[in-house]
């Protein structure tokens, strides 16, 4: 009987759970409001900012959204996927993702889209079908990026030598792209890209790397993101500026740095258009409404000193 009485007991439990969390759903959309979770790689790079921002204009101009933007304090596999996990257990109706690794966290989205939560990429996607995804062409950005760079070395009067690339890690989808696209630029030239370094977007990391490249004699080094960008900025600023740099994305660090001649140029993203237009997809998703394309190109602009 006392056994008996237990799984009475527990299955009763049970009940006023399950209750509570329909009820919770219930009320939620009978209120009318939905809850938007922003997840990027990390909160210290300017462009999460920039994507938080266009995510508040958007929920604002909306005036039915709870929204929160959570990020681990740098770029970790492991602390993203406990921010996912905090964004269900939050009561996340929608979530917009900037996935730091693109296999790392299939785990963690398939427990979201199981919680009925609607996915969409901003600036990275997983490996784990979404709504949309809204991005740069990195692939394209890339190829951009080296050609400016070939232009650079024409204009000093340089026709070969070696050519450095720091970028965060060899498994971001968009670092992975926009490395493939340089290297795509450049291949049939005089110049020999040497072997990528990896510096987690660390722009001390990055510094210390571009350092060592530049002992190394290389013409020129590319910084795929905003804190590979500003370490190869410093780098050549501290060596005299005798190498060439180009950079990726357009934090007030990378524009000083182009203003004063350490970067050649920097490719330019959308992260606010990235922000916008993905809550405003997230909403009309959980609206039941078209959300169009899987696909965004948000866009990307090449910036030079002539620029600022």
């Amino acid at each position: 009987m006392k056994n008996l009485s237990k799984v009475l007991a527990i299955l009763i439990l049970s009940v006023c759970v399950f209750g509570q969390v329909f009820a919770r759903g219930d009320a939620q959309k009978n209120s009318g409001r939905y809850k938007i979770y922003l997840v990027t790689m990390d909160q210290i790079d300017q462009h999460w900012v920039t994507v938080d921002r266009g995510c508040k204009q958007a929920a604002a101009e909306t005036g039915n959204v709870d929204y929160v933007w959570l990020a681990p304090d740098n770029k970790d596999d492991a602390k993203q996927i406990e921010c996912i996990n905090n964004a269900i257990a939050g009561g996340a109706d929608a979530l917009l993702l900037a996935a730091n690794g693109p296999d790392a966290v299939t785990f963690a989205l398939r427990e979201a889209a199981n919680a009925g939560v609607k996915i969409v990429y901003v600036d990275s996607p997983a490996n784990f079908p979404a709504i949309q995804t809204l991005a740069t062409d990195n692939r394209q950005a890339g190829v951009t990026a080296g050609e400016q760079m070939l232009k650079g070395l024409a204009a000093a009067g340089i026709t070969s030598g070696r050519i450095g690339i720091i970028t965060p890690n060899a498994a971001t989808n968009s670092n992975v792209n926009r490395e493939m696209g340089f290297r795509q630029a450049l291949s049939g030239s005089n110049f020999q890209i040497l072997e990528s370094q990896y510096s987690e977007g660390d722009a001390v990391k990055s510094q210390e790397m571009a350092a060592n490249f530049i002992t190394q004699g290389v013409v020129g080094l590319f910084g795929a993101n905003e804190g590979c960008s500003v370490g190869v900025g410093n780098a050549i600023q501290e060596a005299g500026g005798k190498v060439i740099g180009v950079g990726f994305d357009k934090s007030d660090s990378i524009l000083q740095l182009v203003r004063n001649g350490y970067i050649l140029c920097t490719m330019a993203q959308n992260p606010d258009v990235m922000g916008y237009e993905g809550l405003r997809t997230a909403v009309r998703a959980l609206k039941g409404e078209s959300t169009g394309s899987d696909y965004v190109d948000t866009g990307v602009s090449v910036l030079t000193k002539a620029d600022l």
